[in-house]
């Protein structure tokens, strides 16, 4: 469809340079840091870059210890295998910690969540997600305990930013036994109140993880942290981040190892970005709050969080379309196909739009459990067993909240550099879809 021929979009001229989803926002301190490491001759995986980095985002999250690795997937995985190795003992070289076991997991994520359940060859039970904070449904979770009873480890995602209710995950947590792994990697920088005091996330679990992906509030290009107040953990991850070597003249090896540890050139932007870090989560903030007000008028509603007890850091502005307001719209594994209806619209409608204007939007997360690698993965809902829940004979497949997220739901632009102009023009665009 041709959407700037189309009688209702008449007026509307493409952004003169593209607005993103989320890119990364540079200020100029960062080309000190990076130069300094060059300058030095320090640029490989030791430097005093890192080293003030660890030290910094410890301070700043209110933890002990931060072990600075190459990306947020290593250090999922890192955490991840130390888990298992905490609950079953060390693996074999050629087994992961988690073998032969189950792990309580979000299902609306990204899947570097997940994989390093399988990296540690360990099996998925994906819990389904609630409404009010599209994360974890902690109803679900307990139902799970009560199939899977045996299960030790729970993986928590903050989606987009937005804390899930740690509160309640932790209880049932405790009453079971059970430890967690908290991917926080979209959230550095968003708070919880717990017990009465605010902490902020990436310190919810036993094991914690942010990322400095390249589109997250503040980025390293690349690179991620481990965040632990064990003293143990931290140095246990230090190794195993440098491919395990032992204090030997030579390379000597007893465990498994990874080239997982962050680059002094990657830390020197995280260096110069974490000064900036509130500032891009007001700027965030207020992206939201511009979308929310300036689409009350549609039948569709902002991406929720517990205002009582969470600060999100609004990484991500997304939006959901009322079951009324959806206008026709079928997907494939790797196609779709939507149609214009007077006074509705769709996901892709809405993002096809505004990419023909010169914007990016993109799909919620696709839930864990509908992706074709975990098709066979157990599934549970607040109602139970999520699998196989048609039938032929008796009206209604049960609850799937994730899967009706992902079908009326979509990310809006949240660049933290789109003008308050180039937003509102966005927001006549989606208005328009609904013409």
């Amino acid at each position: 469809m041709d959407f700037k021929k189309d009688p209702r979009f008449e007026g509307i001229k493409p952004f003169e340079k593209k607005v993103w989803l989320s890119s990364p926002t540079v200020h100029g301190d960062e080309q000190h840091w990076v130069d300094e490491a060059i300058r030095t001759n320090w640029i490989s995986t030791v430097g005093e870059n890192i080293d003030a980095i660890e030290q910094q985002v410890a301070g700043y999250i209110g933890c002990k210890y931060a072990v600075a690795v190459s990306c947020g997937t290593a250090a999922l995985h890192l955490a991840t295998k130390l888990a298992g190795e905490r609950l079953y003992g060390q693996a074999k070289p050629n087994a992961g910690t988690l073998a032969g076991r189950k792990v309580f997991a979000a299902d609306m994520t990204f899947d570097a969540s997940i994989n390093p359940i399988a990296y540690e060859d360990g099996e998925a039970v994906f819990i389904d997600t609630e409404r009010d904070t599209w994360n974890m449904d902690p109803q679900a979770l307990e139902k799970a305990f009560e199939i899977y009873p045996d299960v030790k480890l729970i993986v928590v995602a903050h989606l987009y930013g937005t804390p899930g209710r740690m509160a309640q995950i932790k209880r049932i947590a405790d009453a079971h036994g059970a430890l967690i792994v908290e991917d926080a990697a979209e959230s550095l920088g968003a708070k919880y109140r717990l017990n009465g005091e605010w902490v902020e996330t990436g310190t919810l679990g036993q094991y914690n993880v942010i990322s400095f992906n390249g589109n997250k509030v503040i980025t390293g290009s690349s690179g991620g942290m481990f965040l632990t107040d064990s003293r143990a953990d931290a140095e246990k991850v230090r190794k195993w981040s440098t491919q395990s070597r032992e204090a030997a003249p030579w390379y000597q090896h007893e465990e498994i190892g990874y080239n997982y540890r962050m680059s002094n050139i990657v830390a020197g932007i995280v260096r110069g970005q974490l000064p900036y870090l509130d500032a891009h989560i007001d700027q965030k903030r207020r992206i939201w709050e511009r979308y929310e007000k300036g689409l009350a008028d549609l039948p569709v509603r902002m991406n929720p969080w517990d205002r009582q007890d969470s600060m999100p850091n609004f990484w991500l502005s997304c939006c959901i379309i009322d079951e009324d307001a959806m206008a026709p719209t079928v997907r494939g594994e790797q196609d779709y196909l939507w149609q214009t209806e007077p006074g509705k619209s769709s996901p892709h409608e809405i993002l096809e739009a505004i990419s023909a204007f010169n914007a990016e939007g993109r799909p919620i997360w696709k839930p864990m459990h509908m992706q074709p690698i975990y098709r066979t993965n157990p599934f549970v809902t607040a109602e139970g067993n999520g699998r196989g829940r048609t039938n032929a004979y008796i009206k209604g497949v049960g609850v799937d909240v994730g899967a009706d997220i992902f079908r009326r739901g979509l990310c809006l632009p949240s660049d933290n550099k789109m003008t308050e102009e180039q937003q509102a023009q966005i927001i006549e665009i989606i208005h328009r879809c609904f013409m």
